[in-house]
């Protein structure tokens, strides 16, 4: 008996890597709920050469609901998650409109835009100053929030790719959450499919 556990265990670490068990049992705890979890729906799999040079604005849109998140915050977040793969990539300082970003890309000498909204979010309550302050039941609870964005092509205006990204926290990383704290690592998987890369 000692003897087929022995072939049972070498077998199964010849066929995966630590880092793989690691990153499959992350996955099933995000799918599962217990750590926070992104998802992007994208209309084309386009790719970008990494040295493309992008500029990054987001709408002055305020997701409706009880959020109010920092009005440039998905645009910061988003430069964070391109800047690692793009070494051309610029932000806007504010919200800006969608001809007034097109306009500030085109002056910067910006071969894509990528235009960004936060269109929606629920920022529910996660700590004890919040239910001092709400003290709603129904309230309790993880945050979520909806992403919108636009890429598009500066020299045609031509849109080349367009997603939709949902994020809801976990139950394990709930407490002093946000809805904008949970956009970051959606926008670095944006930025490692546009590029190629895979995770």
């Amino acid at each position: 008996m000692r003897v087929f556990l022995v072939l049972v265990l070498l077998a199964l670490s010849g066929c995966m890597k630590t880092s793989d068990l690691a990153d499959g049992a992350l996955y099933q705890l995000r799918d599962a709920g217990f750590l926070d979890h992104n998802r992007a729906q994208r209309s084309a799999s386009w790719r970008l050469q990494a040295d493309s040079f992008i500029f990054i604005a987001q709408s002055h849109f305020v997701p409706p609901g009880k959020a109010y998140p920092r009005p440039n915050v998905v645009a910061e977040e988003a430069f964070k998650g391109f800047v690692e793969y793009f070494p051309r990539v610029r932000r806007a300082p504010a919200p800006r409109g969608l001809d007034e970003a097109l306009q500030e890309a085109r002056g910067v000498g910006a071969h894509y835009l990528l235009y960004t909204r936060f269109a929606g979010a629920d920022d529910r309550i996660g700590t004890f100053e919040e239910w001092e302050d709400q003290e709603a039941l129904d309230r309790l609870g993880i945050d979520s929030g909806v992403i919108q964005l636009m890429l598009i092509e500066i020299g045609t205006g031509y849109l080349v790719d367009s997603a939709r990204i949902r994020s809801r926290g976990g139950f394990l990383t709930f407490y002093e959450n946000r809805p904008e704290d949970l956009i970051g690592p959606a926008f670095t998987d944006y930025a490692q499919r546009l590029i190629g890369f895979s995770r």
